[in-house]
C-alpha cells in the first residue's frame, strides 16, 4: 500500500472531535476539490506492507485510528487493513470523498462520507448508492464554501432523508465561510445537522502538516 504519512494528532473532526487518534494517510485521489487542503497526497508517498503499517500503530498505542487521505479506497488492500486493525480492538474511522464503493468495508468501521457540494467543483462524482449501505454509526459530512453550498445540501437532505440514518456534518471550507455565519443558517432553518469545524487548524494553523 501506498501510504503518505501516519501521524498522531487531536482528531479535528466529526463525532470524534478532540480525541487523540493515529492518521493513517493514503496517497492518491481521482478527485481534484476546489478548497482541497492535502494536495500533497496526491502523489507523496512510500510502499508500506499491511504488517508495517500494524506495527507502526501498536507501536504508537493509541485505540482510535482513522484512514484518510487522498481516497484511501483507490487501494485495494484497505479493506483487509481495516479487519486486521478492528480485529486488533481498535476504532477504525474511515473517510471517503463518496465516489468508491463502500459495501465490502467491515461493518464495525465508522465511514465517514463526503457529499461533494457544487462549490468543491466534484458534485458528480458521489457513488448514490454508498447512502444505503450507511449505519446509524457512520457520519455524512458536506464541506459547505457558500450560501448556495448550504442550500444545495439542505435540499439534498429533503431529497435523501438520511437525517434519520445516521449523523449529518456541515463543515465550513476555513477560510471562505464564517462558521458563525453557517452555523445561523443552521439554526434558523431548524436542522437536525451537526456543525463541523476543523479544530486541527485552529489549534495549529492551516498549514501545518501532520496534525
Amino acid at each position: 500500500m501506498k501510504v503518505c504519512e501516519i501521524f498522531t494528532s487531536i482528531q479535528g473532526e466529526s463525532s470524534y472531535a478532540g480525541v487523540p487518534c493515529i492518521f493513517i494517510r493514503m496517497t492518491g485521489c481521482n478527485l481534484r476539490c476546489s478548497y482541497c487542503d492535502t494536495q500533497y497526497a496526491y502523489s507523496e508517498g512510500r510502499e508500506l506492507t499491511e504488517q508495517e503499517i500494524l506495527s507502526e500503530v501498536s507501536r504508537i498505542g493509541l485505540k482510535i485510528v482513522e484512514i484518510t487521505g487522498g481516497e484511501p479506497l483507490l487501494q485495494h488492500d484497505v479493506p483487509r487493513l481495516v479487519r486486521r486493525l478492528l480485529d486488533d480492538g481498535r476504532t477504525v474511522l474511515i473517510e471517503t470523498n463518496g465516489s468508491q464503493d463502500i459495501k465490502e468495508i467491515d461493518t464495525r468501521a465508522i465511514i465517514i462520507l463526503d457529499i461533494k457540494t457544487p462549490g468543491s467543483g466534484m458534485s458528480g462524482e458521489i457513488s448514490i448508492s454508498n447512502l444505503d449501505y450507511l449505519k446509524p454509526a457512520d457520519e455524512l459530512k458536506f464541506v459547505i464554501a457558500s450560501r448556495d453550498d448550504y442550500e444545495w445540501s439542505r435540499n439534498f437532505l429533503r431529497t435523501h432523508p438520511v437525517i434519520a440514518k445516521c449523523t449529518v456534518l456541515f463543515s465550513p471550507v476555513f477560510g471562505k465561510l464564517d462558521p458563525q455565519d453557517l452555523s445561523r443558517w443552521i439554526i434558523e432553518d431548524r436542522l437536525d445537522v451537526r456543525l463541523n469545524v476543523q479544530l486541527q487548524k485552529y489549534i495549529y494553523g492551516p498549514d501545518q502538516r501532520g496534525v
